[in-house]
């Protein structure tokens, strides 16, 4: 049973290292997002400014823009998609967990009944 226990203990640390990952990969895809956002925002401000070569190559401008947005909108997506596997990841934590606690419980239990036999047989031998 302490087997178990202690191999539920690792899986444990093992999924929580697991959901660490999809937090940092949701991260990452927002932040790209984010700086997608920027970019389209960025290159459409200066479209209408007197100084740009918008006019010289406005669909340079416009693609640009679409580019970027489609980046934001895929980077949007995949962090959705992290965020599934993080809610996945912390009910398998979750699961394992109480799996563990039961483990341990058991084991505990376990223990005190060895302990509460060895006491009975003590005092049955110091009886005799």
């Amino acid at each position: 049973m302490k087997d178990r226990r202690d191999r539920l203990k690792k899986l444990v640390h093992v999924q929580e290292q697991l959901k660490a990952v999809h937090e940092m990969n949701r991260a990452g895809h927002l932040f790209r997002a984010r700086q997608a956002e920027e970019e389209a925002r960025d290159i459409a401000a200066r479209f209408d400014q007197a100084d740009s070569l918008s006019d010289l190559f406005p669909e340079l401008y416009h693609r640009r823009v679409g580019q970027a947005t489609a980046r934001q909108r895929e980077s949007d997506g995949m962090a959705r998609d992290e965020a599934g596997r993080i809610a996945m990841a912390i009910a398998r934590t979750n699961m394992v967990e109480r799996a563990y606690r039961e483990a341990a419980r058991l084991v505990e239990r376990d223990d005190e009944d060895k302990e509460r036999l060895e006491i009975v047989e003590r005092s049955l031998r110091k009886g005799s």
